[in-house]
């Protein structure tokens, strides 16, 4: 799709998004022209080739990848712009290409989140923008739900979904690229244990962490299925050290330890399908990656003065342990628990969470979880839509054995959810990946109904 004859090579496209977070340090108001040219050549792309070959997720892969570097250069118009964009493109998709029968869970799903809208209208506070309010917390699972649907057992190549995971990883490299440039020197912005905006481009860590979290992954897979030269094997790693280092130094854990998880899973698929001489590469791969993890951790505990070490353990800055296992998470989730609990037909209505916390405890926070925040906000409805979300990849997956990615992809929507709710369209968009028919070959013509 953007790699072969006639066409960019790896490196050159590598390279082209180094320069974009480059320029975009430099000239800041660029990152606006940025977001809208994506969005008009999105459009004009998807429109002209009618999406024959799934164009709108190619272009909905590149608007995920660029949302962080988009919210934190100011490029987006607003704050939800990219969520939106994926929907749009996604019910455009449907438009050329059709649907698949067997996505009613989604419909479901989506069904499912009227009557938290109801209940929203009633419960918020007088001077509450309500349509804000609702939209603002609304717009991850309905990017999750039309992203779902367009994917759910759509015919793709393993080699396609390859460069799906390429398309999302090149703006990752103008974030890290950013990063670096406002960032230079670590030592010198660090003196906590607390999640650092300084070291996260001045935007939140926990947004920041997540995506360079998910870069790292598509660039070890780069390492183990994409490096077919020394150089490409080089410059694969190098992306992948980087992006791991600048990762940690945010000083925000769920990013990382998610990534973490992902590799080891992604390695673990390929171990049980490969054969004997193939086993043997993974084990070597898996011990070289050991050795890249511990270099890269040893030099950001030096550039961290050991803080990096103790923000890991748990501990503050004198190395006291904190009583918080999940930065004050846990009072989140359990107050939004006791709304389930007192509340579990209909819930407290659709962004009203944040509202009742502060009234009920005097906390003023928005959910970090989504899970709890869809118990919370839909009560019996959002448990039943969970529930739809957990088990239908596992379903699709028993006839789907060459999406090796599958494990990978559940486990970084799962785990996001949990500490970074669905505040990025990542998660949403990673997740209906899970739902793609994978083949090995090229897929066959065929005609969806």
């Amino acid at each position: 799709m953007i790699l072969g004859k006639g066409k960019l090579t790896y490196t050159a496209l590598i390279l082209i998004h180094i320069g974009i977070g480059l320029v975009v340090y430099l000239l800041p108001f660029l990152s606006k022209i940025y977001s809208l040219l994506m969005l008009a050549v999105g459009l004009v792309y998807v429109v002209k080739t009618r999406n024959k070959n799934n164009e709108v997720l190619f272009v909905s892969a590149y608007l995920v990848g660029s949302e962080v570097f988009l919210r934190m250069t100011e490029g987006n118009p607003f704050h939800e712009l990219t969520k939106y964009s994926v929907i749009i493109f996604m019910i455009l998709g449907m438009f050329y290409s059709g649907i698949s029968k067997g996505g009613l869970p989604f419909w479901v799903y989506l069904i499912f989140l009227i009557p938290g809208v109801f209940v929203a209208t009633e419960t918020l506070n007088f001077h509450t923008d309500i349509r804000k309010a609702i939209m603002f917390n609304l717009s991850g699972p309905l990017c999750l739900g039309f992203a779902a649907i367009y994917c759910h057992r759509r015919r793709f190549t393993l080699e396609a979904l390859n460069n799906l995971l390429l398309v999302i990883a090149l703006p990752i490299v103008s974030t890290l690229t950013y990063i670096f440039l406002y960032t230079p020197s670590i030592k010198e912005v660090v003196t906590d244990t607390q999640s650092n905006h300084e070291t996260s481009g001045g935007f939140g860590p926990n947004q920041v962490a997540t995506i360079l979290g998910l870069g790292v992954f598509i660039f070890f897979t780069r390492i183990v299925l994409k490096s077919k030269s020394k150089w490409l094997l080089f410059f694969n790693v190098v992306l992948c050290v980087l992006m791991t280092f600048r990762g940690i130094v945010t000083f925000s854990r769920g990013g990382m330890m998610t990534a973490g998880l992902m590799v080891v899973l992604f390695l673990g698929v390929l171990y049980f399908f490969m054969g004997n001489q193939s086993r043997f590469k993974i084990l070597q791969t898996v011990s070289f990656g050991f050795l890249l993890l511990m270099g890269v951790w040893l030099y950001s505990s030096s550039q961290t003065s050991g803080l990096i070490e103790r923000r890991y353990a748990n501990e503050g800055v004198h190395g006291n342990k904190k009583e918080s296992q999940l930065s004050g998470r846990e009072d989140l989730i359990s107050s939004e628990l006791k709304m389930f609990l007192d509340n579990p037909i209909l819930g407290i209505g659709v962004g009203k969470n944040k509202e009742f916390r502060e009234e009920t405890t005097g906390i003023q926070a928005a959910s970090h979880n989504e899970i709890t925040r869809m118990l919370a906000e839909h009560g019996s409805f959002g448990l039943i839509g969970f529930i739809i979300l957990l088990i239908v990849p596992f379903v699709l997956y028993l006839d789907n054995k060459m999406h090796i990615y599958m494990l990978s992809f559940y486990v970084f929507w799962l785990l996001t959810l949990n500490h970074a709710a669905m505040r990025t369209a990542a998660p949403a968009f990673i997740y209906a990946l899970t739902l793609l028919k994978i083949y090995a070959l090229e897929k066959p013509v065929v005609h969806r109904e």
